[in-house]
């Protein structure tokens, strides 16, 4: 388990922990939105956000973006 803040670009650089090679398997990311929403003062249906995904460890980088509106989000992944 390994847990991040994004920076001022909304990005995390290494999620991954450092130094350990890339494992194929399923893996979760929670993003946590309701506090973001509530320092900007917005309501917002979705205090946090899990994402589920596998990884085969083929690429070196994986890009998992959330798209997030106060009541919606989607998300893909990215190159």
């Amino acid at each position: 388990m390994n847990q991040a803040v994004t920076n001022e670009q909304g990005r995390i650089g290494e999620l991954y922990p450092d130094g350990e090679s890339l494992v194929e398997g399923t893996y979760r990311v929670v993003f946590a939105t309701g506090d973001w929403f509530a320092e900007h003062n917005t309501s917002t249906f979705f205090p946090e956000i899990p994402v589920v995904f596998t990884m085969d460890a083929a690429l070196d980088h994986y890009h998992v973006p959330l798209l997030l509106s106060p009541y919606g989000f989607s998300t893909y992944r990215g190159n």
